[in-house]
């Protein structure tokens, strides 16, 4: 298809619509792609009926049930409605009180969110990471790059609480850490964010993490202070500071913008509210791993007996139950409620 002659007269918008297009291409090729093995899976099932064939049969049974499970993966993804559901994502992880545990348990989450953005072969960037004293990890960043990484990622906000025998206990003790997790969406060319660099402290430091070649011996990483709201952001990714200082004024435009955001939601003040300690009676999620083995969302009641998968990345079930709860106002707890 040729393009208009006078597309690119006005490049903000040339740009505009060459994003447009290219999600649209992309939802088309996923659609064709998904009929596609919709009719492959049936007819191997038809086929194992009709020879016998019970592996055949089984795997085209188990075809169904991953195409299901995608249906209704799009199915909520349809229903973004929030200007920013498209963008890429930040994900902050801080350890709450507790030392080590707690730290460790950062660590965990850490991992998770990581695991779950690659097996939705989203792109993962570590921004900044502040090892703890012994383990873990005091706080940790990471940027998610992909269509709708923010309108998956979002309901995550909030305190998570581990329940475990520690291995930092000699006497096999069960400990309860908490940590807190905070998403916020990258603010692109679409959205018009203004900081005042009179109201912002600028701090430069010497990178920290877990060693090796990649940490930089000189100060490097980069710490903006919002005076008047408060918010701190960071980033020690490059060895580069005028780069960690240019990703750094993107959080924080980052952080304001979805302050704003906030101020606009009536759900999202009572996210925010339940995020202002990380302890007892604010946490989301609850993760058991002794003395059974059980992940909640106490919000949604979607559970799951395999937290070694959660903690893996397989965070689907949770995420979606969590939106169309948020999207549907309160009402399904799981996604089969949303029609």
């Amino acid at each position: 298809m040729a393009e208009h002659p006078d597309l690119w007269s006005d490049p903000e918008a040339a740009q505009k619509i060459m994003r447009e297009r290219t999600q649209l291409e992309e939802q088309l090729g996923s659609l064709s792609r998904f009929e596609r093995d919709l009719d492959d899976a049936v007819t191997l099932v038809e086929l194992g009926e009709a020879e016998a064939d019970a592996a055949a049969e089984k795997e085209g049974i188990a075809q169904l049930e991953a195409l299901l499970r995608e249906a209704q993966r799009r199915q909520v993804e349809a229903l973004f409605s929030g200007e920013a559901d498209a963008n890429d994502t930040f994900i902050e992880v801080h350890s709450g009180a507790g030392g080590t545990e707690s730290q460790d348990w950062a660590r965990m989450l850490f991992r998770m969110y990581a695991r779950w953005a690659e097996r939705h072969k989203f792109k993962v960037e570590v921004i900044e990471e502040t090892a703890g004293e012994e383990a873990g990890v005091k706080s940790g960043t990471l940027l998610i790059k992909g269509h709708n990484a923010h309108g998956w990622a979002k309901t995550e906000s909030g305190v998570h609480r581990l329940v475990r025998i520690s291995p930092f206990d000699a006497n096999a003790r069960r400990h309860t850490s908490f940590a807190s997790v905070w998403v916020y969406p990258v603010v692109d060319d679409r959205i018009d964010v203004s900081v005042n660099e009179a109201d912002c402290r600028i701090d430069t430091y010497r990178s920290s993490g877990a060693g090796g070649q990649h940490v930089n011996t000189t100060d490097s990483a980069v710490r903006i202070t919002h005076v008047p709201s408060g918010i701190v952001v960071a980033c020690q990714s490059e060895r580069s500071q005028h780069k960690n200082r240019a990703t750094a004024w993107n959080m924080l435009r980052a952080r304001l913008y979805e302050k704003e955001l906030e101020k606009r939601e009536a759900e999202a003040n009572a996210a925010a509210a339940s995020k202002t300690e990380i302890g007892w009676g604010h946490q989301i999620r609850s993760y058991v791993l002794q003395p059974y083995q059980l992940v909640k969302d106490l919000r949604t009641g979607v559970t799951s007996g395999t937290p070694s998968d959660v903690l893996d990345g397989d965070l689907d079930d949770f995420m979606q139950a969590s939106l169309a709860q948020r999207i549907l106002g309160g009402g399904p707890a799981s996604v089969e409620d949303v029609e």
